[in-house]
């Protein structure tokens, strides 16, 4: 794999990705402003913030991907049957907030470091690993997109790409390379890391999975009982025809 540079905006120059806001992707959306960028600085949550976690949380559990992990979970006794316990057991991986930097603040929670990104001692970017927010900092100019880690001799990426590795700024910070699905849905990406979250207690825990024409390593980090990142990160695609 070699780094290519692209200097366009990424969903600009690869006009391949419309963002068609409805359902849990309206709810998600809504939770991308509730957050302090920098860790240290204790999250201060409202209760119309709590509320729209709440909206989330039900919207996802009616689609499909989420009713069919609620009972494979709730199968392996990983998660309760009763779907307000599981929704219950949602919240506390995702929404729960814990101390992230070493200040004693209450500053981070898991939804916040993978789908929204922070920043830490104002130097670099952590988290950050969902295309909606990036497509949405991009449009509002916050987000310089630098280019990506091809796969293969791929000069750029084309539609049947879902995991892309991105090098980008965002305000002003520069992340290296930072991995994540692109065109999936959010109850997708909740559903896949909750699933290998609650298969293991150990601290890391990489799951090799087959996507389509990817060869994956999910990989979950626990702070705690919640969820400390996740992220895909691509191995090969060696069944592209």
């Amino acid at each position: 794999m070699r780094v290519r540079r692209r200097p366009a905006s990424f969903f600009t120059h690869t006009s391949l990705y419309t963002l068609r806001v409805g359902g849990a992707l309206e709810g998600f959306i809504s939770l991308l402003d509730n957050y302090e960028m920098s860790t240290g600085v204790a999250e201060t949550i409202t209760p119309e913030e709590l509320q729209e976690n709440q909206h989330f949380l039900d919207a996802i559990l009616k689609t499909a991907v989420m009713k069919t992990t609620h009972r494979y979970l709730a199968s392996k006794k990983l998660s309760p049957s009763d779907p307000l316990q599981f929704k219950k057991q949602l919240f506390d991986i995702w929404f729960r907030m814990y101390q992230r930097d070493r200040t004693g603040a209450e500053d981070s929670c898991g939804f916040e470091h993978v789908f929204v990104g922070e920043t830490r001692a104002g130097k670099d970017i952590i988290g950050l690993h969902n295309w909606v927010q990036f497509y949405l900092q991009e449009k509002a100019n916050n987000v310089d997109y630098k280019g990506y880690k091809a796969r293969d001799n791929k000069d750029t990426p084309d539609a049947d790409d879902h995991v892309l590795n991105l090098q980008f700024s965002w305000k002003g910070l520069v992340k290296p390379l930072g991995s994540s699905f692109i065109g999936v849905s959010p109850e997708f990406e909740v559903a896949l890391f909750t699933i290998v979250f609650l298969m293991s207690t150990e601290k890391t825990t990489k799951a090799v999975v087959k996507v389509d024409e990817y060869l994956l390593e999910i990989v979950v980090c626990r702070h705690g009982r919640a969820i400390g990142t996740s992220y895909p990160k691509m191995i090969s695609s060696n069944n592209r025809q």
